[in-house]
């Protein structure tokens, strides 16, 4: 989740100031990291889903206020747009008997957030993007009333000087100007969280990154922007235009964008947070009291709570987390590739594949980074979104080859075996990637079951468009709430 800040005026010295702490905060993560002072005996791994909010024809419900005072539990909170909402589910050992509940701990979450959310006239959501939003969705006064936001929102346009262009191409083009970040609200995600060791960090985040590709393709749940048809996956594309705060010129020049894959392999988590902090001006120049040198050198732990916030206005699409529970250090790699959906079982499934395939990659002795060009992997996650299962993908020592038959010949029995290393009950395991197994055999993603579904209310039953998305919308909500993992809708 977003950290909020208070709304407050932000000056030239603010920024001043601002740079300085983070680079100072920068100096004692170097020294933290010599000195090995983080918590990674028992990785941990969290998970935090967006949703979206409708009423009962299927549109945007923008209460998301009412919505969470009805629901009353910490997990949950507000995200960008006042029809989304976020969950952040409790962090548990990889492996451990926790691991076993997630599904139905989720699920249970859902249900009772579902449930309040109808006492105020509407449902819940898990989909990448919101089907049903219109353009005349979009506008300032749709930002949740978070003081983050807001200021997210101003800088981001103080910083590009001009309007904000999507140009997205695809089976039917969209192409439109906006002067709000809210389009960035249509991205609604589910987010991994692995913690990793200091001296592993490198290893995992390549490899997470090389999957990036593979993840996406069979897992594509966002076909529809606006009432278009466009890529399979665009909440990734849609992602990377909305916060982009470069105008041409300095697209031009080499800027890099603040929704990043990156542009290297890495060899340590240094290297992403010191490429944060030499590439990327503050965006919430805000100030801790905390003096994180003295902290350290008085034997405490540092929030390093510029370094932190900062990090958190850089969108990677596989990020660096530094965080501090109770009194230890650690780091995890957040992946934030995959849109959010269509089941429970669906997530928990990608979750299982995800976990399992870096376990593996990472501890190659010839690691697939050291085969792979780093551009390639950035493609491949491109062209998975565009195209979903039916794209072509590179792989070392298969070449170009089908998504699908990537998944299904090289990655799974990889998910298979680092599951195992794990320690996650072979039943268990068997289930979530016998779900990624036969997604991939019958080619059905959401994206597939949305767009042959609107297909089908379009050509056969004449219904017009914005209607064919409402009625697949709500068939969406009731397949959600039955959690039958989409193969099989």
């Amino acid at each position: 989740m977003g950290r909020d800040v208070a709304s407050v005026a932000i000056s030239g010295e603010d920024r001043r100031r601002y740079r300085d702490k983070v680079r100072r905060c920068l100096d004692v993560l170097a020294r933290m990291l010599g000195e090995s002072q983080f918590d990674f005996e028992r990785p941990h791994i969290g998970l935090e889903i967006e949703l979206n909010l409708i009423d009962s024809l299927g549109d945007p419900l923008m209460r998301n206020a009412d919505v969470l005072k009805a629901i009353a539990d910490p997990a949950w909170a507000t995200e960008l747009g006042q029809f989304n909402l976020e969950i952040n589910i409790p962090p548990r050992e990889l492996g451990g008997a926790g691991t076993g509940a997630l599904e139905t701990e989720v699920r249970d979450h859902l249900a009772h957030a579902d449930d309040r959310a109808r006492e105020v006239g509407g449902r819940l959501v898990m989909i990448g993007i919101l089907p049903t939003l219109r353009r005349t969705d979009i506008g300032e006064e749709t930002l949740s009333s978070n003081a983050r936001y807001k200021m997210l929102n101003d800088q981001i346009f103080a910083a590009r000087g001009e309007e904000m262009r999507i140009d997205i191409d695809g089976p039917e083009p969209l192409r439109m100007h906006t002067d709000t970040i809210i389009p960035e609200a249509a991205c609604t995600s589910v987010q991994f969280h692995l913690q990793v060791s200091p001296d592993e960090f490198g290893a995992y985040w390549n490899a997470a990154q090389a999957i990036a590709g593979a993840q996406v393709a069979m897992g594509a749940n966002s076909p529809f922007l606006f009432g278009h048809r466009l890529w399979h996956e665009t909440r990734i594309t849609l992602f990377e235009q909305a916060t982009d705060t470069r105008p041409d010129e300095l697209k031009t020049q080499g800027v890099r964008p603040r929704v990043w894959f990156g542009e290297r392999w890495i060899t340590s988590v240094f290297d992403l947070f010191e490429e944060n902090t030499r590439y990327f001006p503050s965006l919430l120049p805000l100030c801790d009291d905390e003096d994180p040198r003295e902290v350290l050198d008085q034997g405490g732990i540092p929030e390093l709570g510029e370094l932190t916030l900062h990090n958190g206005t850089i969108y990677r699409w596989n990020r660096p987390i530094y965080a501090v529970v109770k009194g230890r250090p650690h780091l995890r790699v957040e992946n934030r590739v995959l849109p959010a959906g269509p089941s429970v079982a669906d997530v928990v499934a990608n979750g299982a594949f995800y976990y399992g395939v870096v376990r593996m990659l990472a501890e190659e002795d010839r690691p697939v980074w050291s085969r792979m060009s780093f551009a390639t992997a950035e493609e491949n996650l491109h062209r998975a979104a565009r195209d979903g299962l039916e794209s072509t993908l590179y792989w070392p020592g298969m070449g170009e080859v089908p998504a699908a038959e990537l998944v299904l010949r090289k990655l799974l029995p990889l998910a298979y075996e680092g599951l195992d290393r794990w320690g996650v009950d072979p039943a268990r395991r068997d289930r979530l990637l016998g779900i990624i197994e036969r997604r991939c055999v019958t080619g059905q993603t959401g994206a597939a079951w949305q767009i042959n579904t609107v297909r089908s209310l379009e050509e056969e039953h004449g219904v017009g468009r914005h209607d064919a998305l409402r009625m697949m919308t709500r068939a969406y909500v009731e397949h959600l709430r039955d959690n039958e993992p989409v193969h099989t809708w």
